[in-house]
């Protein structure tokens, strides 16, 4: 059953994630919103995850009050969406909201799923938030008639991952027992290459998430294929999440971070060099399945190595990485947006990989 209700808050979850990223900023393009707008609105979530961060960081307890707080938090600032949403600097105010109470939510529930499911099991459980996200992409592409059914998906995603996370850690004992260890300190600069990589990767990420719709869309396909494109890169990443147990077992989690990293600089390339080619395209997003899905599950398991405190890793590691490195990517994303957002795209991924280069375990 903990399984189950693991799975579902995922699902949900990630099925928010899918609406905000894939389709958000076409929404936002459509009704008159410029490229570096859309860039700063989408800066805005992932940096209050960081100044989130901060303040745990200073002894703030992630406990269960806290959380449901954000879970109710997260519902309001979806709804304040449909009265701002024409309104730039209006519109600000609930995307802040949104990527506060998000930067709380998901390292509240991921923490506990990879310790309760342990590593082998938790990519089994994550794929379905992969799931989620898919199918949403697919489904709103055929219903995104006007901005407001983009709305309506969101405020359903968000109220079901209130829902999975209320009936998760209601009466569960892991979660009404203080579990933060406040008198473990979290040193940060001993292994200051490894946050840097983090940092970075999620920098190239940011023509990723914000502008790879407008950007195949610009280039003559269609939004449906594009979200197929979306749900393929998914698929793969789905099937990576379900046979990763292996691959974490055989070799080392740093070996697979630098997979990760090298993998991600040639798909943004590739994007780059043949804008045009849906091939191309459907090739590049085969390749998330390393950029992400592995990525992402060897370096959380590399973090718990490195940290005692793995509920403040995990939170440091949403805050620093796709906290403040989205923030960057995508301020980035939208100064650069054009011909060579990918090329910038792909570089910075090289210096995440050269960070890693210089980390060495424990510096």
């Amino acid at each position: 059953m903990i399984f189950f209700k693991i799975s579902g808050f995922f699902f949900s979850y990630f099925s928010v994630t899918s609406v905000y990223v894939i389709f958000m900023p076409k929404i936002l393009q459509t009704i008159g919103y410029s490229a570096p707008q859309i860039g700063a609105i989408f800066a805005l979530a992932p940096l209050m995850r960081f100044f989130r961060t901060l303040f745990f960081l200073k002894h703030f307890e992630l406990n269960q009050k806290v959380f449901y707080t954000a879970l109710g938090g997260a519902i309001l600032s979806i709804v304040l969406f449909y009265p701002t949403i024409h309104h730039f600097y209006l519109f600000m105010l609930p995307n802040m909201l949104l990527g506060a109470c998000l930067g709380m939510i998901l390292p509240y529930i991921e923490t506990y799923a990879m310790e309760h499911l342990q590593k082998e099991r938790f990519g089994k459980s994550r794929l379905f938030g992969s799931i989620g996200f898919m199918l949403i992409g697919i489904v709103l592409a055929r219903h995104l008639e006007n901005y407001t059914n983009g709305l309506h998906y969101l405020l359903l995603a968000i109220s079901a991952t209130a829902l999975f996370a209320y009936w998760l850690t209601q009466n569960n004992v892991h979660f009404t027992t203080a579990n933060l260890t406040k008198e473990e300190p979290f040193h940060f600069l001993h292994v200051k290459y490894l946050w840097i990589s983090l940092f970075l990767m999620q920098v190239s990420f940011g023509g990723f998430y914000n502008f790879f719709t407008i950007y195949e869309t610009a280039h003559g396909i269609s939004l449906e294929m594009t979200s197929y494109l979306w749900a393929f890169g998914v698929i793969c990443e789905i099937i990576l999440f379900y046979f990763q147990a292996p691959l974490l077992k055989r070799f080392s989690l740093l070996a697979l971070v630098k997979l990760g990293v090298l993998t991600t600089a040639l798909r943004w390339f590739l994007l780059f060099a043949f804008p045009s080619s849906l091939w191309i395209s459907y090739l590049s997003q085969s390749m998330h399945a390393f950029s992400f899905a592995l990525h992402h599950t060897a370096a959380l398991s590399l973090l718990y190595t490195l940290y005692a405190n793995k509920k403040l890793a995990a939170q440091f590691y949403y805050g620093f990485s796709f906290g403040l490195g989205g923030f960057v990517g995508a301020l980035l994303a939208g100064y650069f947006y054009g011909e060579y957002l990918y090329v910038y795209a792909s570089f910075i991924a090289l210096l995440s990989l050269g960070s890693l280069m210089l980390f060495k375990g424990k510096e």
